[in-house]
């Protein structure tokens, strides 16, 4: 389909990546306990850490990419495996009120990897609304919260970018091309 039509490929697999991450493999994970170490491959048997959270959901869903390489960068060189920089939003100094304006003002409903100062995760706009769904260092496991009462969401920085709503991206995962820690 991709070769005859790419457009719809594209936007057919957009929403096919937001609904299998939302829908059927985070929710195996919710529960799954947090450790700053923890690295498991499988739902609820061991600990994860946020990075490995997030580059696991991500493997899981089919992207080509070494799942220890990606949660061990920083959450600007996460973000960057998954989008230009060039074309990551980043925000700082801003209380929850102004940066929810400003996510609205350039993002539609969709999923989104974010880069905080010590903390990785994805945030799922809908309707307006935010929320924050990580391996939480605070409570000690994976979950999904509204991110305006995430203790773990209050940053200094955060660094947005586009998983669900990046063409580019979701052509990589149709493709299956390998998405790789970029060089400085």
């Amino acid at each position: 389909m991709y070769q005859t039509n790419p457009e719809k490929a594209i936007d057919s697999a957009a929403k096919y990546v937001y609904s299998k991450l939302v829908n059927t493999i985070v929710p195996h994970w919710y529960g799954t306990e947090w450790d700053f170490n923890g690295h498991t491959n499988t739902p609820n048997e061991g600990e994860i850490a946020c990075g490995y959270f997030v580059s696991t959901t991500l493997k899981h869903l089919g992207f080509n990419l070494n799942r220890y390489k990606m949660a061990q960068q920083a959450g600007l060189t996460e973000a960057r495996m998954l989008q230009p920089r060039a074309n990551l939003k980043i925000f700082s100094n801003l209380s929850f009120k102004a940066l929810k304006e400003k996510i609205n003002a350039v993002y539609t409903d969709g999923i989104y990897f974010v880069g905080l100062d010590n903390h990785v995760g994805y945030v799922i706009l809908k309707d307006k609304e935010l929320y924050f769904l990580h391996s939480s260092y605070y409570d000690d496991k994976v979950m999904i919260e509204d991110a305006e009462k995430s203790p773990c969401f209050s940053s200094n920085i955060y660094v947005f970018a586009e998983i669900s709503t990046n063409k580019k991206l979701i052509k990589s995962w149709i493709l299956n091309e390998r998405l790789n820690v970029p060089a400085h």
